[in-house]
């Protein structure tokens, strides 16, 4: 089995490593950074495609994970080039963070194309797609996720099948956007800890163990307390992310004050230049002392 990459930043990268260690043979990867796709190429003996087109006719699968709606809109529909150029009998995997309704749009696009895909959401970081431990969430025809399950649980701990295109998109929003505003409360937490003077390593092993606990006091606790925000999941993915969500919410009439504000502070990040940090980096926003604007509001 032929299998093609488009996005091959850091977790796409990272999923074509796993997948050859596996003994899958990688074909083609293709990214608008050209650089990063031929230097993965080189690394795994593969084409670095020039046009999308390529990577389809080189391969029988191929994954995409791209940042967002207008460029999953491009590398399936874009005028000339795209990957349904002669896409009949080939499956797609896309794997990116998007709206429902982009995933739907693409089903319908390669089914006439001849081609099948294949939602795999992904609630995990850029570790887990080296090692092989991500958690996805699919959606799809079930008999397309049959299709693409063996290799998918390569690449995972977790695989479970939602429901039809755009049902895993949905959950994914909300998986992000309830750890997008854990991560905003404990960073509020934490500053309003340090501002009354309190041990943070303290108070982070007292909420470990209270009512406060949640999974980004394990990721992002101790990195907010010393100032390290290496990406592993920006703050502008997060903007986004809870923009997907907020959009969903306010199709149906429903109003979501706590992912509004938290969005907002995440804009706040991208808008000073701040956005290519971890999400752990909105500390620096409500922490004193830290940024032109950290404390304004405590």
């Amino acid at each position: 089995m032929n299998i093609g990459f488009v996005g091959v930043g850091r977790m796409g990268a990272n999923m074509a490593r796993r997948l050859k260690d596996r003994q899958f043979h990688i074909t083609a990867v293709y990214d608008t950074n050209r650089a990063a796709a031929t230097s993965l190429a080189a690394e795994l003996g593969c084409a670095a495609a020039q046009d999308l087109s390529e990577v389809t006719a080189a391969s029988d699968v191929i994954f995409t994970v791209v940042t967002d709606d207008n460029a999953m809109r491009q590398i399936f529909s874009g005028t000339g080039d795209n990957l349904l150029v002669n896409a009949r009998g080939k499956l797609f995997i896309n794997c990116a963070t998007i709206s429902p309704q982009v995933h739907i749009e693409v089903e319908k696009e390669a089914k006439k194309a001849g081609a099948e895909t294949l939602e795999a959401c992904m609630a995990s970081s850029i570790p887990q797609a080296r090692e092989g431990k991500l958690y996805l969430m699919c959606g799809g025809s079930e008999e397309t996720f049959r299709r693409a399950e063996p290799i998918l649980r390569e690449l995972s701990s977790v695989v479970r099948f939602v429901g039809k295109a755009g049902e895993a998109a949905k959950v994914k929003a909300l998986v992000n956007m309830v750890m997008n505003i854990n991560t905003a409360g404990l960073a509020e937490g934490l500053a309003l800890g340090a501002a009354l003077g309190l041990d943070l390593e303290m108070l982070r092993n007292v909420f470990s163990q209270t009512g406060a606990n949640s999974r980004v006091l394990e990721t992002d606790g101790e990195d907010m307390q010393n100032r390290e925000h290496s990406c592993f999941f920006s703050a502008a993915h997060a903007a986004k992310d809870s923009g997907i969500a907020l959009d969903l919410a306010r199709n149906l009439g429903l109003d979501l004050p706590l992912a509004r504000a938290t969005k907002e502070q995440y804009d706040r990040m991208v808008t000073e230049g701040l956005g290519d940090l971890d999400k752990s980096g909105i500390a620096e926003l409500t922490l004193k002392d830290r940024h032109k604007h950290s404390g304004d509001h405590l």
